[in-house]
C-alpha cells in the first residue's frame, strides 16, 4: 500500500492491463535473478516503526495530518487511522555500532513524534494494541483521509461481501461484528527487515518462519482488546481476521487468508512466493503504471516492478518477502511483521537483535530447516506463541521441547549471541540487547504480563475503563523514561485519569455481563434471577438479541401483591414488562444520559446499538462519578484554603 496514488479497483478491461504488468514484472524479475543483478554478500538491517497518538485522556487522538504539518520530515508517513502514525528507518549495514544506531534513531524520531504530539495537547504510545480503544473509535469517521484507504475498505469489503466477524477466545471470549476494515487500525507493530541474497532466500525464508515463535513469544505487548484479556499477542489473531476476505458461507472449502503465516516451505526462490500470491489472491487495485519493466532492463536501469510491489503489499505475510532498490543496486529483504510496537525503544531494538541472531545462526547451524522440522510443527509453535506468550509449548529443530521460556533461555540465547559476535557486532551491544532478552525470560516479564499484572492487580472495585487508563498512562510515562519493561513497576490506582476522562460515554461505563430473559418466558423466573443475582432490572430481548423489553423490581413488587405469581396459570414475561423502554447508544455523552434518566424518571437505561442490546446503566453507576466530583471538588477546596 505505499503507492499513494491509488484510487481503487477500476473496471474489467483496466484490471486485465494492470495483471498484465504484474506479470511481466514477475517475468522480469526471473530474468534478474537469472542474469545476477539482485544484489548479494552484503547483509542490511532496517526498521518501521508505527505509534498511537493520544489526547490527554490517553484516549485515540486525531492528530496525525496535525502532527505531519508540525515535523515536515518525509520519515514520518500516515497510517490507516488518522489515530496512528508511521516512521522509517534507513537502512544500516548489519554489523558492528548497527544496534546502537536503530536504537539512537528510534529513540530521536518517537522523541520528535512525541513533542509534536504534546503541542497539540496529546501523547504518543508504543503498544501492540492501545487498550483504551473502544469500538467508537474505529467508524470510517476515524479512517485517514487518503483515496488508497477508502480503496482498501472497499475492495476488501467487496471481496468478502459481508461485514467481518471477529471470534477471539483467552481468559474473557471476543465476539464482534463491525462493517469496515478498521479493526485493523487497533494494530500496531515494529517492522524489522533483513537483507539476503538471492541464493539464500529460500532458506532463510524458512528459518524466518520458524524463529518467529520464540521471538513473538518473548516479545509479546498485545493482550488487551476493548477491555478483554485475549491472548498474550492478540495482534495475530485480530490482524487475521480483520482483513479475511473469505466469506463464512463456504465452510467445506479451503480457502487461504489474505493475512498469512503461510501453507508450507519454501523450496528454491522468493518467486515461488510472489507466483504463489497472485495466483490464490485477487487484485485489489488496478492502477496505471507508466514503467516497462523489460523497456527498463534494455535501457540499463533497474526496474521499479511497481506492480508487483503493490500487490504484494496487499498480502499480509507474517513474513512478506521484498523487492527494492537501494543506491542504484536491486535487492531482496525479508520483512518481520510479527513484533508489536513497544514497550519501549529499547525493548524493540532487543526483539529486533534476538530476531537478526537467530537469521544469522540458524542458517550455520541448520541450513536447510525442512530436513529437521515439519512445517505444521513450526505453525503450531507460531499460533501458540501468540496465545501464551513464554509459557506456550514449543518443539524446536532438534528436537528439544519445552515451554517456549525454557527453549529460548537454554539453546536460542546462546545461538543469538554467537551469531551477532560472528557479525563484528561488538561483545558490549550484544550484552546489552540480548541482556533485556534475558531478563525478561528469567522475570517472566514481557510487555503482554505487564499490562495483565498491572490490569489484575488494580482494585476490583475500579471500573474497566479506570483500569485501561491507569495501565495506558502508566505504560506511556515509563517508556518516554526509556527504560526496558522488565524494570517497570506495575500500574497503581493513583495513575488511574480522571472521573471525566472515564465517564465521558456510555460506553465506558456500561455493565455489558448481562443477564436477559425472552418473552415468552416464565416471570417466576424473572422473580427467582431478580433474588438470586440482586438485580433491579431485566431486560427482555428476541433470539437476535434485540431489545423487546424491560421488566422493573417495582413491577414485581406490584405482582407480588397482586397475587398473579401464585396463580395456577404460569404467566409470560410479556404480560408484564414495559414494552416502551426509553434507551440510548453506546456514545451517548453521561450527562445527555443523566439528563434522559430525570426528565423520564427512571432508574435505568438499557444501551442499545443497531437495534440490539450491548448493555445497561443504572442510577447506580452514577454513585461513582458523583462521588469522584465530590473528591475533585473537596480537594481544589482544600487547595484554595
Amino acid at each position: 500500500m505505499g503507492e499513494h496514488d491509488v484510487t481503487g479497483t477500476r473496471g474489467g478491461q483496466e484490471k486485465r492491463h494492470f495483471m498484465r504488468r504484474l506479470l511481466r514484472d514477475v517475468q522480469a524479475l526471473e530474468k534478474m535473478l537469472d542474469d545476477g543483478m539482485i544484489e548479494t554478500g552484503v547483509r542490511r538491517i532496517g526498521a518501521e516503526q508505527e505509534l498511537f497518538l493520544l489526547d490527554s485522556s490517553y484516549r485515540p487522538a486525531p492528530l496525525a495530518l496535525k502532527m505531519l504539518d508540525r515535523l515536515q520530515d518525509d520519515r514520518f508517513t500516515t497510517e490507516l487511522a488518522i489515530f496512528n502514525l508511521e516512521f522509517n528507518l534507513p537502512p544500516l549495514l548489519f554489523g558492528d555500532g548497527c544496534l546502537q544506531e536503530m536504537e539512537r534513531q528510534l529513540s530521536e524520531l518517537t522523541g520528535m513524534a512525541r513533542e509534536a504530539a504534546a503541542a497539540e495537547g496529546g501523547h504518543v504510545a508504543l503498544m501492540g494494541i492501545l487498550p483504551t480503544l473502544q469500538k467508537s473509535d474505529l467508524s470510517m469517521e476515524s479512517m485517514t483521509p487518503n483515496p488508497r484507504y477508502r480503496a482498501l475498505n472497499d475492495a476488501l469489503s467487496a471481496l468478502r461481501g459481508s461485514d467481518y466477524e471477529f471470534y477471539i477466545k483467552g481468559a474473557d471470549e471476543f465476539i464482534v461484528k463491525h462493517d469496515s476494515v478498521m479493526l485493523e487500525a487497533c494494530n500496531t507493530s515494529f517492522q524489522v527487515h533483513f537483507q539476503v541474497g538471492p541464493e539464500e532466500f529460500a532458506k532463510l525464508y524458512n528459518i524466518a518462519s520458524v524463529v518467529s515463535a520464540p521471538v513473538m513469544a518473548v516479545a509479546c505487548n498485545s493482550p488487551l482488546l476493548f477491555g478483554k484479556r485475549l491472548w498474550h499477542e492478540t495482534r495475530i489473531a485480530l490482524l487475521e481476521q480483520s482483513i479475511d476476505t473469505r466469506p463464512t458461507r463456504h465452510h467445506l472449502r479451503e480457502n487461504n487468508p489474505r493475512v498469512t503465516y503461510g501453507s508450507r516451505w519454501i523450496d528454491d526462490s522468493v518467486l515461488e512466493v510472489f507466483r504463489e500470491d497472485i495466483a490464490r489472491f485477487r487484485l485489489l487495485f488496478a492502477t496505471e503504471l507508466d514503467e516497462d519493466p523489460f523497456e527498463e532492463l534494455e535501457r540499463g536501469n533497474i526496474p521499479g516492478l511497481k506492480a508487483l510491489c503493490l500487490h504484494n503489499g496487499t498480502i499480509y505475510r507474517w513474513n512478506r518477502p521484498c523487492y527494492g532498490i537501494y543506491k542504484g543496486k536491486p535487492h531482496l529483504r525479508i520483512e518481520n511483521r510479527v513484533l508489536p510496537a513497544g514497550p519501549s525503544t529499547a525493548d524493540e531494538v532487543a526483539n529486533a537483535a534476538f530476531w537478526f541472531g537467530l537469521m544469522a545462526g540458524v542458517v550455520e547451524a541448520y541450513p536447510d530447516v525442512r530436513d529437521k522440522m515439519s512445517f505444521d510443527d513450526a505453525r503450531h509453535n507460531f499460533f501458540a506463541a501468540a496465545r501464551h506468550g513464554l509459557d506456550a509449548p514449543m518443539t524446536w529443530i532438534d528436537g528439544t521441547a519445552g515451554t517456549a521460556r525454557e527453549v529460548i533461555d537454554s539453546t536460542l540465547i546462546p545461538l543469538a549471541r554467537e551469531a551477532l559476535l560472528n557479525a563484528k557486532i561488538s561483545s558490549e551491544e550484544v550484552d546489552r540487547y540480548l541482556g533485556i532478552i534475558e531478563e525478561r525470560v528469567k522475570l517472566r516479564r514481557t510487555g503482554a504480563s505487564w499490562l495483565l499484572q498491572s490490569f489484575n492487580k488494580l482494585s476490583h472495585t475500579l471500573p474497566t475503563s479506570e483500569k485501561l487508563g491507569a495501565i495506558t498512562s502508566a505504560a506511556v510515562k515509563r517508556q518516554s523514561v526509556g527504560d526496558p519493561v522488565h524494570t517497570w513497576d506495575l500500574a497503581t490506582v493513583e495513575e488511574r485519569t480522571t472521573w471525566r476522562d472515564n465517564y465521558l460515554r456510555v460506553e465506558q461505563y456500561m455493565t455489558t455481563d448481562l443477564i436477559t430473559v425472552n418473552a415468552d418466558e416464565l416471570i417466576d423466573l424473572v422473580a427467582s434471577v431478580m433474588d438470586w443475582q440482586h438485580l433491579r432490572h431485566v431486560p427482555v430481548e428476541d433470539n437476535e438479541h434485540r431489545l423487546v423489553g424491560l421488566v422493573t423490581r417495582r413491577t414485581m413488587m406490584r405482582l407480588l401483591s397482586s397475587g398473579k405469581l401464585r396463580e395456577e396459570e404460569p404467566v409470560p414475561v410479556s404480560s408484564i414488562m414495559e414494552k416502551n423502554v426509553i434507551t440510548v447508544g453506546p456514545d451517548t455523552l453521561s450527562l445527555d444520559a443523566i439528563a434522559k434518566m430525570a426528565e423520564h424518571r427512571i432508574s435505568c437505561l438499557p444501551v442499545v446499538k443497531e437495534g440490539r442490546l450491548v448493555g445497561i446503566i443504572t442510577e447506580r453507576d452514577f454513585m461513582d462519578l458523583a462521588r469522584d466530583l465530590l473528591k475533585e471538588k473537596l480537594s481544589a477546596s482544600d487547595e484554595a484554603s
